[in-house]
């Protein structure tokens, strides 16, 4: 989850920010320079708004503020934040995908400003940003400082991807093989852009997670605990075991 940026006073606000229009488009000008504010750009391959499908639970797990496709082998976890689930999980073979809705303004897309966000977060833990726009927009691939088994400090490698829906933004983070060779995630992406947000009509302020539920037929097993052969839910967000993706730092 990623907080929401601070308000500047009042000070601040009257002698660095000001509102203006150009070419049609709201764009916020600041001490540091100039960010457009941006609609949503149309989403011709997905992922859905419910409001654009006919069948959401069609080849889909029903996760209540999301639809998340079903794919032969795959396991699904979820994240839980205090008594409310935040995030799912696909892993499938050495990747894995996590998937979280964010509320957003109705008008605004916020991607743009999250990349900006996550990277300056990871690159002030010591970890490498490169912005590349790739199959899914633009996109980062991150290597992010962890401590290795061994003690030592190493790199993971992750991708976030980030798409602006109407009054939503779904992110997905990319690990294992899926990160280190971007052409072996093309199911994953397939995923992402299969997936179904199910915003609802009620007020939610801008960065508030889409609260998502557990499907009927699921069962929370425990972290650390063998699932039964065949079940494709497991609770808790239980790390994966690192390959490739994990670099030693000499």
């Amino acid at each position: 989850m990623f907080g929401r940026r601070k308000k500047k006073d009042a000070a601040e606000g009257a002698a660095g920010e000001a509102e203006q229009v150009v070419d049609g488009v709201d764009a916020e000008a600041d001490g540091e320079g100039e960010r457009l504010r941006l609609e949503p750009a149309p989403r011709p391959d997905g992922p859905w708004d419910s409001s654009e499908v006919r069948e959401p639970g069609e080849g889909r797990v029903d996760l209540g503020g999301l639809f998340v496709p079903g794919v032969d082998g795959m396991e699904l976890r979820v994240e839980v934040a205090g008594d409310a689930i935040v995030a799912a999980t696909v892993v499938l073979r050495d990747s894995a995908i996590q998937l979280q809705a964010f509320a957003a303004p109705k008008r605004e897309g916020i991607w743009g400003e999250v990349r900006e966000e996550i990277a300056a977060g990871i690159t002030q833990q010591g970890g490498i940003i490169d912005e590349v726009e790739g199959p899914l927009g633009w996109e980062l691939r991150a290597q992010v400082p962890v401590q290795l088994p061994d003690g030592t400090g190493g790199f993971q490698v992750v991708r976030f991807v980030g798409v602006d829906g109407p009054r939503w933004f779904l992110r997905g983070v990319i690990s294992g093989q899926g990160a280190v060779q971007p052409q072996a995630a093309g199911l994953l992406e397939q995923i992402f852009r299969d997936t179904v947000v199910v915003r609802g009509e009620g007020p939610m302020a801008p960065r508030d997670p889409i609260v998502l539920k557990l499907p009927n037929d699921a069962q929370m097993v425990p972290e650390n605990v063998q699932q039964e052969e065949g079940s494709r839910f497991a609770g808790g967000m239980s790390r994966l075991q690192r390959g490739p993706e994990i670099t030693e730092v000499r």
